[in-house]
């Protein structure tokens, strides 16, 4: 061996040495450090570390190494022994020499080492000669596995026009083979498909952006990345992964009208809010980057206006004022378009914003006329002759052709027609005077219609304000109750006057208050003005005589300050009364009925005491006749009953209740009886009845009774028949008094006894006196 072959081997050796440490080898290296203590006196296993190359087994074992003690003599006396993982079937040992072979291939990436234990026994004594030692059998990687992308497909988004090298992502291959030993794990990346727009970093796999790209000319690129182990040297394996990357947009581009120029047309007839067209301006970018804003620039803006879809991104141009096709035919707009969300990095491409040119033609419609003012004011004074001018309406037709108008009143069916219109001229005049005092305003409709094309029609209001003028005198403002007391002094107030006047003062009303000429000599009363639009009624003399004069009648006379004035004769009744100190109204005017009437007052009390006694004559008849109605048809019968049925205050008995009908009438000729003379009852019967009182409904005698009863009362043609005669409760025993009942008490031809009354008691002390022997007596 020469020196560049123990050169090579040493290397070997310094290479796979240190990657045997393990927790799996720690025994096999305490082993060789025991070998290595073992050389230092004699006595140890001698063994170099083992390695076998996966894949490398043919059909021949492999061998792998030689297990050796120092007590070996080479005389065939030792035996070796293998056990351990793959012992006998993937390891085998020569028992004489202590070689080991490998009969099967072997996969590092299953199973990178083996742990085994060597023996070396005395084939005569079957002692072991050393004691057992582990050792491993490592498992030398090949590069027998390609890479692999195990995240794929890729996909990533990088925003368009972004700067050279910009990271857009990052791919990742793995490796089985071993990455500690060689190059079989280590990996290049490369690109195989995206030059020039795309890089990537041959040690990482990071895809960088190589140069600028605009989304509007691609959107979406496909990247190939290689990924290559042992470093890229030839023969090594390799495995290629897909990249998708999109680009995102960025508001790179601004908006651009797709033409230069519209045209357009409105009617001038169309309303405030009329859309009059569309324009579009076209953005190459996406989603919020293409929204935009539309403007109108110049001096249309005040007669047409824009707002923007947000969902179409066009623009619509509203009519904004009404336009005339008489006034002005066209009109040209600029309407400009602005990006909304502006990336201020793009700023200086240029602004972000386009304009265009609008043209829009009014049409021409046949429109109504049109009044010169909406609405008219007019005045006229009230009480102006019928036919007299209120005012002038005037209308016109807006259209080139200039048709003639008619002018019309709207007339309401309910209202008196009070104004006419000429229907050439629009002149308004009254049809009969105007009173300000019933009517100070009037509201008239006007209309105004082309003679050509009666359709077009147009209206007007016109307010009528009817002036006032003084032709209403002042009068007083309600009827005066004035008394005065025969008693009265000279110059005492006995009424405060007032006026009203129903025209219409510019200045206010001031009135003014004075006797008429023909009472000015009568020195019976005075009028003092108040300077205020009152005045006071006075006494001009103290004492007055109802005897000789019941009313005054005083002519006030009330003069307004209007232009010119007016003056009215209020008359003014005064009344005497007979009064001490105060007036008394209620007796005054009680007094001023009767003089009214003629009467004294004597003769109405006489008066009065007739209709009373008509009235209670009158009172008494009507209660007799109501009396006279409330008596029942046959009371004669009635009182034949009464004599033989005795009623009671109980709780009714329906069908046997014969208190409210004639009884009479259940009688017919074929159910009578026949008739028997009446018995009297025996002092038997009227000894079982009191017997009776004392004992309850079951005893013999009580039944006794009864039975005699029935049999009287069926025997008895004059009684009410069995089926409406009453039956009474048994009111029971236990009672002091017995039964109150008086059943019997007319069937006895003797007087009764009831002096046993007085020994109930004080509360039938009063039933005592009347039932007792003396009174009876009395009877």
């Amino acid at each position: 061996m020469n020196f560049f072959a123990l050169l090579h081997l040493l290397v070997i050796l310094v290479q796979l040495w240190p990657c045997s440490p393990s927790p799996q080898n720690s025994s096999a290296q305490n082993t060789v450090r025991s070998f290595t203590a073992v050389r230092r006196v004699k006595r140890g296993w001698l063994w170099e570390p083992f390695f076998v190359t996966e894949e490398q087994i043919s059909l021949d074992p492999v061998y792998i190494g030689q297990l050796k003690s120092d007590l070996d003599k080479q005389d065939g006396n030792l035996k070796y022994i293998l056990t351990g993982e793959g012992a006998g079937n993937i390891f085998m040992i020569n028992e004489y020499s202590g070689k080991i072979y490998a009969t099967q291939k072997l996969d590092r990436e299953k199973k990178p080492f083996y742990t085994l234990r060597a023996q070396a026994i005395n084939r005569s004594t079957q002692f072991p000669v050393e004691p057992d030692s582990v050792f491993i059998i490592k498992v030398r990687d090949v590069n027998d596995n390609a890479p692999q992308f195990l995240d794929g497909p890729y996909v990533a988004t990088v925003p368009e026009m972004s700067p050279e090298g910009t990271s857009v992502t990052q791919v990742t291959a793995t490796d089985a083979d071993d990455p500690s030993y060689g190059n079989s794990a280590r990996l290049l990346y490369s690109l195989v498909q995206g030059q020039p727009y795309f890089s990537v970093e041959p040690k990482t796999g990071v895809i960088r952006m190589a140069s600028q790209m605009d989304r509007e000319t691609k959107d979406q690129y496909l990247v190939i990345i290689q990924a290559k182990d042992m470093v890229g040297q030839p023969g090594a394996f390799s495995a290629t992964a897909t990249v998708t990357i999109n680009l995102s947009d960025v508001n790179d581009n601004p908006p651009k009208f797709q033409q230069r120029l519209y045209h357009m047309s409105v009617s001038e007839e169309a309303a405030v809010g009329t859309t009059v067209g569309k324009v579009f301006a076209e953005d190459s970018d996406t989603g919020d980057n293409t929204a935009m804003d539309y403007f109108i620039e110049g001096d249309s803006s005040d007669v047409f206006d824009i707002i923007t879809n947000n969902e179409t991104q066009e623009g619509i141009i509203l009519l904004k004022k009404k336009v005339d096709y008489e006034s002005k035919r066209r009109y040209s707009i600029e309407a400009k378009a602005v990006n909304r969300y502006i990336d201020e990095q793009f700023l200086k491409e240029g602004p972000f914003e386009d304009t265009t040119i609008v043209k829009v033609n009014v049409e021409d419609a046949d429109e109504p006329p049109v009044f010169t003012l909406e609405n008219y004011v007019m005045e006229i004074p009230e009480g102006a002759m019928s036919g007299s001018l209120v005012g002038v309406v005037t209308a016109r037709d807006p259209d080139y052709d200039n048709s003639p108008l008619r002018y019309s009143i709207v007339h309401s069916t309910h209202l008196k027609r009070l104004f006419s219109i000429n229907e050439h001229n629009g002149a308004i005049i009254t049809t009969e005077p105007l009173d300000r005092e019933i009517a100070s305003w009037h509201n008239i409709t006007v209309t105004a219609t082309e003679t050509r094309n009666p359709e077009k029609i147009s209206e007007a209001n016109v307010y009528v304000q009817v002036l006032d003028v003084n032709d209403n005198a002042p009068e007083f403002p309600k009827n005066y109750e004035t008394y005065v007391c025969e008693n009265a002094i000279s110059g005492q107030l006995i009424q405060s006057i007032s006026a009203v006047d129903r025209d219409d003062s510019a200045e206010g009303h001031h009135f003014y208050f004075s006797l008429a000429q023909e009472a000015t000599n009568s020195s019976h009363f005075t009028v003092k003005d108040n300077q205020d639009n009152t005045a006071g009624i006075f006494t001009g003399k103290s004492g007055f005589m109802r005897q000789e004069q019941f009313f005054f009648y005083l002519p006030i006379l009330i003069r307004d300050n209007g232009t010119p004035p007016l003056t009215s004769t209020n008359t003014l009744t005064v009344t005497v009364c007979d009064c001490d100190t105060e007036v008394n109204t209620f007796y005054c005017r009680y007094g001023a009925f009767m003089y009214s009437l003629g009467l004294s007052t004597e003769a109405l009390v006489a008066v009065l005491a007739c209709i009373l006694i008509f009235l209670v004559f009158f009172l008494a008849i009507v209660t007799i006749r109501q009396q006279q109605q409330k008596k029942p048809p046959f009371s004669e019968k009635m009182e034949e009953f009464r004599e033989n049925i005795v009623s009671y205050d109980d709780e009714g008995g329906g069908e046997e209740d014969t208190e409210a009908f004639d009884i009479s009438a259940l009688r017919t000729r074929t159910v009578m009886r026949t008739h028997k003379p009446r018995r009297k009852v025996t002092s038997e019967i009227q000894s079982l009845y009191r017997q009776s009182l004392q004992v309850g409904p079951d005893s013999a005698i009580f039944r006794q009774f009864i039975s005699e009863k029935l049999e009287e009362a069926n025997a008895d043609p004059r009684v009410p028949p069995y089926d409406s005669l009453q039956t009474y409760a048994f009111e029971g025993t236990g009672s002091l008094a017995g039964s109150l009942s008086s059943l019997g008490s007319n069937t006895s031809d003797m007087d009764q006894s009831y002096d046993y009354l007085a020994d109930w008691g004080p509360h039938f002390k009063q039933l005592a006196g009347m039932y007792t022997s003396h009174r009876s007596v009395g009877d």
